[in-house]
């Protein structure tokens, strides 16, 4: 894959906002043309992957607070950050217990995507040794781009990543290299799960239908693996337009309350928070609020309203 983008050179911003987003059926990165120092993982004779399942469910301690896609503008990410009362004006942890979840989507479309990883990365340490929390999840462009898909990078996106001097022309092989599965940051993603539950809310970027309910823990367990490059292809869940990286079912106007339910009562839950889908106007719930749709497209590719989500004694309510 590497050889492949070498020889291809880019000077567009991506598709327009109003072109649909969808899956690749199959994997890009197969095992030949990963990274050369991805992780092989403890191949065994029924699991190639190395990691443990992770608990869905974490305990909500105290305030909580919900933060869409970035899509690569670092100043809506310290715009969301400081609205949401967790950092300062040097980019320092000022947040306390308080937990942050951000639901997917940093990478494309914007020019900032390694400085706002890096951010949180920083912030996830610094947050843990304060008592609070950084909950990153993973959005349908992260897995994208692990799967050789850059339709939506801008050539600052493919920059960034260049070490030394930039190539002329500009070819995707730095990014390649950081985002297939086993790169640098394709193992920092893979810290992310796809769904969480935390308190009486479940976390999604695109939302969570009935028929995946009782398989999110593997189904977010696997897609870690797929990004430290222990699994061949990407799980169903990945791929599937239904699944929870790409439904938009909870996110338009005719949202269907019933099967919202038959997923909250599945997951013994009161609410589903999303991204995924931009709110221009701002943050929108429906179904008697059991649903929040908290992508605002905040970053500057679409030049929508900063708004978080903060919820706190059971409760939930746009911060502006």
């Amino acid at each position: 894959m590497l050889g492949l983008w070498a020889g291809v050179s880019f000077a567009c911003k991506g598709k327009s906002p109003t072109e649909p987003e969808a899956p690749r059926t199959t994997a890009q990165a197969p095992e030949t043309q990963r990274p050369a120092e991805a992780p092989k993982g403890n191949v065994g004779p029924t699991d190639a992957c190395p990691i443990a399942t992770r608990p869905l469910k974490r305990e909500q301690t105290g305030r909580l607070v919900a933060i869409g896609d970035l899509h690569g503008d670092m100043d809506a990410t310290r715009r969301a950050l400081r609205l949401a009362g967790a950092i300062d004006e040097a980019d320092a942890w000022i947040g306390g217990d308080l937990q942050i979840v951000q639901t997917g989507d940093i990478l494309d479309r914007g020019d900032d995507e390694q400085e706002i990883l890096d951010l949180f990365a920083k912030l996830t340490t610094a947050a843990a040794a304060a008592g609070g929390a950084i909950i990153q999840l993973q959005g349908n462009h992260e897995l994208m781009n692990a799967m050789g898909d850059f339709r939506y990078v801008t050539r600052g996106g493919f920059v960034d990543f260049v070490e030394g001097d930039v190539p002329e022309p500009l070819t995707a092989e730095a990014r390649a290299r950081a985002f297939f599965p086993g790169g640098h940051y394709a193992r920092k993603l893979a810290a992310h799960d796809m769904v969480a539950v935390v308190g009486d809310s479940v976390f999604v970027h695109g939302g969570v239908l009935p028929r995946f309910t009782k398989s999110l823990e593997k189904s977010n367990r696997d897609a870690r693996c797929y990004l430290l490059g222990a699994l061949e292809e990407p799980p169903p869940a990945v791929l599937d337009p239904e699944g929870p990286l790409w439904t938009r079912e909870f996110s338009n106007d005719d949202t269907d309350c019933e099967r919202l339910s038959a997923t909250l009562d599945a997951l013994g839950v009161k609410r589903m928070v999303v991204g995924h889908t931009p709110q221009l106007g701002g943050i929108t719930s429906a179904c008697d609020e059991r649903v929040w749709r908290i992508d605002t497209g905040m970053a500057s590719y679409y030049q929508g309203p900063t708004e978080v989500l903060e919820i706190d004694k059971g409760a939930a309510r746009v911060v502006r």
